[in-house]
C-alpha cells in the first residue's frame, strides 16, 4: 500500500493533471489485483501525506473512481474497492422470481430486509391491486443480493387477504404464494431507465446518480385477479434484459 501511494512517479509536467495520474495508478492497481474487492483505501488525509499531493487533488481522484464504479464510499466507514459485478442476462419471456432466476445460475441468494408488514395502502396500491375501503396491504421491501453483491431493491405490495402474514416470507415470495395457491401465472411488466437516488444508490453500493433499471410488475391469477404489484430497481451495470422477437404471421404483415 505504501508503494502504491508513494510520492515517486508523479510528474508536474507531461504526465497530465495530478489527479488523473493518481486515478490511473489506483485503477491499474485494481486491474492488476494488487488492490482487491473489499480492500480499504487510506483516509484522504493519509493519502495526501503519502503522495505529497493536496487533499483537493486526492479527493478529485477518488471521486472520479467512485463515479466510474471502481471504488465505493460507505458513510462512516471509508473508501473501498468495489466488488466486481458479473453482468447477468435475463429473458423477459418467463415469469420467475429473483430466487428462482439466481438458482438456475447456481448462485447463492440472500435478502436484506428493509420492511415487512401490513399497512394502510397508498393510492397507487389501491389502484393497482383493486383494493376496497378499509383493505390493508402487505408490503415487503428488501435488497436482493447474489453471492454477496447487491443487485436489486424489490418493493412488493399485495393485498392482506393474499398475504396476511408478510413476516413469514423469508426467501422466495412466489414460493409462499404457490403454497397458498395464489402464485401469479402471468404478468405485465414495464421497464424504464432511472438514475438512482442517494438512498437507493447506497443500498446497491453504487454512486448516487448511477444508471439503473426501474421495473414495475403487475401479476395476475388464472381468473384475472391482480395478486402482485412490485416495483424494483436493478443495477444498470449488472443486468441485461433479453427479448426474443418473431416475424409476424403473413396475415398481420402489411406492405410499407
Amino acid at each position: 500500500m505504501e508503494q502504491l501511494f508513494s510520492s515517486a512517479g508523479f510528474e508536474d509536467v507531461g504526465g497530465g493533471p495530478l489527479y488523473l495520474q493518481l486515478q490511473r495508478r489506483i485503477g491499474e492497481a485494481i486491474a492488476a489485483g494488487r488492490l482487491k474487492p473489499g480492500d480499504s483505501l487510506p483516509p484522504e488525509r493519509d493519502m495526501a501525506a503519502m503522495t505529497g499531493l493536496s487533499r483537493v487533488t486526492v479527493r478529485k481522484a477518488v471521486e472520479g473512481l467512485v463515479g466510474s464504479g471502481q471504488l465505493v464510499q460507505k458513510r462512516g466507514s471509508g473508501t473501498f474497492v468495489a466488488q466486481r459485478v458479473e453482468r447477468l442476462e435475463q429473458a423477459l419471456s418467463l415469469l420467475t422470481s429473483f430466487t428462482e432466476d439466481m438458482a438456475r445460475r447456481g448462485k447463492n441468494v440472500e435478502s436484506v430486509w428493509l420492511t415487512r408488514g401490513l399497512h394502510a395502502p397508498a393510492p397507487e396500491e389501491v389502484m393497482a391491486l383493486g383494493l376496497g375501503a378499509g383493505d390493508r396491504v402487505a408490503r415487503l421491501e428488501r435488497v436482493r443480493r447474489s453471492d454477496g453483491v447487491p443487485l436489486a431493491i424489490e418493493r412488493a405490495s399485495l393485498s392482506a387477504a393474499v398475504l396476511p402474514e408478510p413476516e413469514g416470507v423469508e426467501a422466495s415470495l412466489y414460493a409462499v404464494l404457490e403454497a397458498r395457491g395464489m402464485r401469479p401465472v402471468r404478468a405485465v411488466q414495464r421497464i424504464s431507465a432511472a438514475n438512482l437516488g442517494a438512498r437507493d444508490a447506497e443500498l446497491l453500493h453504487v454512486p448516487p446518480g448511477a444508471a439503473g433499471l426501474r421495473i414495475e410488475r403487475i401479476g395476475y391469477l388464472p381468473d384475472g385477479r391482480v395478486v402482485e404489484f412490485t416495483r424494483s430497481l436493478y443495477r444498470g451495470d449488472a443486468y441485461d434484459f433479453a427479448v426474443e422477437l418473431k416475424l409476424a404471421p403473413d396475415t398481420e404483415r402489411k406492405d410499407p
